[in-house]
């Protein structure tokens, strides 16, 4: 008969190709690794990883299975769920991932739609990295709201809109220095915020391409921490207008266009295929997915009204 419990060991093996990745991931020593690694390739008679100096590569039969097994996994894992999802009975803890933005304006409809339709399950929000979307095969992550040009493989995902980069600064500030033309632009104090997803890479590879470097005076985790400094100091945050938008809701704060042209954000709702058949998964992602969209696209209408004057 074949050994069924292998299988888990050998998608995570396909995924890192790398042993000792794998044996932390699984909670094994790097040697019970090693040993379930020679069981695998007897039960399918191939080598499945090969050393190729400090790396291992895939055999044609170990990419072959990379594609299929996760689908087949989720399909196994069907068969012993009931027919008829009863979502007021469900116990799971979800798992989402993004930016403090997200976990500030749209997180709380979110648990309130959860508590209504399945009070007893939960949520468990993580703030998002960017080189995690590489790693999301080994992340216990649901869902993941962030943005990307292109999905990687194993991953699926919706697409929910677009939006242009704006500078935010206070209001103050902004009557002192208008930031028309791309010198004042990168002469000014720039503030960064490093956690929940790259925003700023467009920026940079626009100035690159301009032969120009902005001047960072601050790098912070969180939006939050950036507002407090763009109203306590003469900066500059560059940022997405649908949440620009937000923030001059809130705080004594003024947008304007860039002085430059920069490429226009994609947001997207990702998943990893392991979790695309499961029914309280769909579920759940069919929760989170209108809640976000619609946020992006109503506040992104306000920041173009605010942009434009009207």
């Amino acid at each position: 008969m074949n050994n069924y419990k292998l299988l888990p060991a050998l998608i995570s093996l396909l995924q890192t190709r790398n042993l000792t990745e794998s044996a932390k991931a699984l909670h094994v020593t790097q040697s019970a690794m090693s040993k379930t690694l020679s069981q695998i390739r007897l039960a399918f008679h191939d080598n499945i990883l090969i050393r190729e100096a400090n790396q291992f590569v895939l055999t044609r039969r170990g990419e072959e299975l990379k594609q299929q097994l996760p689908l087949l996994l989720q399909q196994l894992d069907e068969l012993y769920r009931p027919a008829v999802m009863d979502f007021a009975q469900c116990q799971r803890n979800f798992s989402l991932a993004s930016s403090d933005y997200v976990a500030q304006f749209i997180l709380p409809g979110i648990f309130k739609t959860l508590a209504s339709q399945a009070p007893n399950a939960s949520v468990e929000y993580q703030l998002w990295q960017k080189d995690w979307l590489s790693q999301l095969s080994q992340r216990p992550l649901d869902l993941v709201s962030t943005i990307t040009e292109t999905i990687p493989e194993n991953l699926y995902g919706k697409k929910m809109a677009e939006d242009s980069l704006v500078m935010l600064m206070s209001r103050s500030y902004a009557g002192k220095n208008k930031l028309t033309t791309l010198d004042d632009y990168v002469a000014a104090r720039h503030i960064i915020i490093t956690g929940g997803g790259d925003k700023d890479s467009p920026v940079d590879l626009a100035l690159l391409a301009l032969g120009k470097q902005r001047k960072i005076y601050a790098k912070v985790p969180f939006f939050q921490s950036a507002i407090e400094l763009l109203l306590t100091t003469d900066t500059v945050l560059t940022i997405p207008l649908h949440i620009a938008a937000d923030f001059v809701g809130l705080y004594d704060l003024q947008l304007a266009a860039l002085p430059f042209e920069s490429k226009a954000h994609q947001y997207y709702l990702l998943w990893h295929a392991r979790h695309h058949q499961d029914p309280e998964h769909k579920w759940f992602r069919e929760l989170c997915y209108p809640l976000l969209k619609n946020h992006l696209l109503k506040t992104k209408a306000q920041g173009m009204k605010l942009l434009h004057g009207n």
